[in-house]
């Protein structure tokens, strides 16, 4: 049964993906961080809600400056998380439910920790030297040219000992792997056999799209916003070659579902590594919808998210990736964003209509889901009360670099309590009791003081609760065609509070209706969608977040934070 369904080739386009940020899950120990086994403990939680990819975020020997995603062994288990017999053991509890495991791969660069980094330091003469990129210094001696880091500073680290800079594109123990080394490429290779060997049935492959480097390494002139050098690196020349060379010697060989993490990349590009025919990825992130509050393309800066501009970039994709025969991993959240309950609606008041609001607006669209821990229950970002309270070594970086650039204390803090990936972060929420069933120790980040009432244990015994609000759409989305075949098609012109959209095929159409706004809103139907509607044999109110059950009409008054899934059947 398992081998057949492995075989059929888009399974997993009905299915969802729950992501696990291992450190915050579940801790079985009492160390304060989670653990293998506390995930494993929490299977039957997560097949509940009828989850078939369990998606699980780095557990390699790793010195943890950036989370796990610096990784000093690829072949082995943080002590900090257990052991192999661990990872077996989950392995194997997932088969027995008919769940699968998605791990995450991180191969743009690796930790300086890394033996063969500590190998390709030691001299030029080294073998592993060709392992990383190498450049001189400039001629003024500064770094070989003036990209900077995503985490903030230079791209370049100076190696004193061989008297040259080697990159990285992220913290400056993460250093960047020379994919244009043949070596290096069957090392990846490599890896990624010995975990599809284990039974790991899929790949996310962490920053994917910046594997290949332009190889003259030219300055930004800063024609193209940010300037910071990532269009020289970002979709890089050789990089499909590459994907496809692993989507030939690893994840067909091995039915590997696989999604590809996209930095700043670009639809053209996300219908190629996903349309089947080109034998890349079976689906691709892309983050340009939560780059909406970002004035002029600057995260560190603060500004009210664009509604339309929103709409507008989630349609883009839906249209375009459909045309182009690509396939999205639709998310609100993951462990680098903010909880998008707090960025787009209203986490106080309409929290619970919000979180269903927003699962229902991203269910409705093709595309695979996939639902961040603590997402199906609503958590929103915490309440920081201060900068030492922060873990991220992005957000502290930003804190420093922030009051050099001429802001207070204040105003620096207020930002990255905004911005930083922590918000994501804190400790899953179990139950009410003492530090809300995550740890018996001291957790290694703040418990958010709201667990007494939003907790995973009360969500379940509430049949009315966000929980079981996602367990439906996880069903609806099994349940009918049009949800994975449906045309896209937006229904709203700009409304200012309105996201209103539908899904159609030849035998039915699903429409949504989703008012991002704490007013009541009046929304048309457009004209010759009301035509058709006329002509509906049933129409049916599939899900709905308030007590209100509207009937579909062409013109409706949709109540604060209301989100609603109808099922018309063409007549």
């Amino acid at each position: 049964m398992q081998m057949q369904r492995n075989q059929s080739q888009d399974w997993w386009r009905t299915s969802t993906v729950y992501q696990v940020y291992p450190k915050s899950f579940n801790d079985t120990t009492g160390s304060g961080t989670g653990d293998i086994r506390g995930l494993t403990e929490k299977l039957d939680y997560i097949k509940g809600l009828g989850i078939d990819i369990v998606w699980l975020q780095p557990v390699y020997v790793s010195p943890q400056n950036d989370n796990g995603y610096d990784v000093a062994d690829y072949y082995n288990i943080d002590p900090a998380y257990g052991t192999m017999e661990d990872f077996d053991e989950l392995v194997h509890e997932l088969k027995k439910r008919n769940m699968h495991l998605m791990i995450d791969i991180v191969v743009n660069h690796s930790s300086t920790e890394h033996h063969w980094f500590k190998e390709a330091r030691s001299s030029r003469d080294n073998p592993y030297r060709d392992y990383y990129i190498w450049k001189d210094p400039a001629e003024d001696g500064g770094p070989p040219n003036n990209w900077q880091s995503k985490f903030g500073g230079p791209a370049w680290q100076f190696d004193e000992g061989t008297g040259q800079y080697f990159l990285t594109l992220f913290d400056k123990t993460q250093a960047d792997l020379n994919w244009e080394n043949e070596k290096v490429r069957q090392e990846v290779v490599d890896l990624l056999t010995f975990w599809a060997k284990k039974g790991v049935d899929g790949f996310r492959m962490d920053v994917i799209n910046l594997i290949s480097k332009d190889q003259c390494f030219p300055n930004d002139d800063g024609s193209i916003p940010p300037g910071d050098g990532r269009k020289f690196y970002t979709d890089g020349p050789r990089v499909h070659e590459y994907v496809k060379e692993l989507n030939e010697k690893v994840f067909r060989p091995y039915n590997i579902i696989t999604v590809g993490e996209m930095s700043s990349t670009t639809l053209a590009h996300c219908i190629r590594y996903s349309n089947p025919e080109e034998h890349e990825f079976s689906m691709t992130f892309n983050f340009h919808h939560l780059k909406v509050d970002y004035p002029n393309g600057q995260k560190w800066e603060l500004k009210p998210y664009d509604f339309e501009e929103l709409k507008t970039v989630l349609s883009d994709w839906q249209i375009g990736m459909q045309e182009g025969g690509g396939w999205n991993a639709l998310f609100w959240n993951n462990h680098d964003q903010p909880r998008a309950l707090t960025r787009f609606t209203d986490d106080d008041e309409y929290r619970i209509e919000s979180a269903k609001l927003l699962a229902t607006t991203l269910h409705g669209l093709q595309g695979t889901p996939y639902v961040y821990q603590g997402e199906e229950i609503g958590m929103p970002d915490p309440k920081w009360k201060d900068i030492s309270e922060f873990r991220d070594i992005e957000s502290r970086n930003m804190y420093d670099i922030l009051l050099k650039r001429g802001k207070t204390p204040e105003e620096a803090a207020h930002i990255v309590s905004v911005r930083s990936r922590d918000n994501s972060r804190l400790p899953m929420l179990w139950d009410d009791s003492d530090q809300a069933g995550f740890t018996s120790g001291t957790p290694w980040i703040k418990i958010d003081e709201r667990y007494p009432h939003i907790n995973a244990k009360a969500q379940v015994e509430d049949d009315d609760s966000i929980y079981h609000h996602y367990r439906k759409l996880i069903e609806l989305r099994k349940e009918l065609p049009v949800l994975i075949d449906g045309k896209y098609i937006r229904l709203d012109e700009s409304h200012p509070q309105i996201y209103a959209y539908a899904r159609i095929n030849e035998e039915e159409s699903i429409v949504v209706i989703s008012n991002f706004s704490k007013e009541e809103a009046t929304f048309e139907l457009p004209e010759w969608f009301s035509v058709g509607l006329s002509r509906a044999s049933r129409v049916k109110l599939l899900i709905g977040n308030t007590d209100e059950e509207p009937v579909l009409s062409k013109r409706m008054n949709i109540q604060p934070y209301g989100s609603y899934m109808w099922l018309i059947k063409n007549s």
